[in-house]
């Protein structure tokens, strides 16, 4: 079975036993948290009424993304601005679509 759930403003879906990386959420590496906001499911092609559906998950790890690097420049004008970003995530292992 899978599930169509949003969470930090994306959408992802989900089976059980997949991985995932999200924006970050709040807990501990080992917390069992339950996905509320599921928008759709279903299994070998029918779908499922998504208001019964519960998405339960393991955070695995709080981590960081890769490093994006932010650079402006004005030609002619001697401006240069160099600026970098870590997004938080928060990595999680489904364990039941139900």
């Amino acid at each position: 079975m899978f599930a169509i759930v949003r969470t930090g403003g994306k959408q992802y879906r989900v089976a059980a036993g997949d991985k995932i990386a999200v924006e970050k959420l709040a807990g501990e590496a080992g917390d069992t948290i339950t996905l509320g906001d599921v928008l759709l499911a279903g299994k070998d092609g029918e779908l499922a009424d998504a208001a019964a559906i519960t998405v339960s998950a393991e955070i695995i790890a709080q981590a960081k993304s890769e490093k994006v690097v932010v650079f402006k420049k004005r030609r002619r004008h001697n401006y240069r601005r160099k600026n970098g970003h870590r997004q938080q995530l928060t990595l999680l292992r489904i364990v039941s679509v139900a």
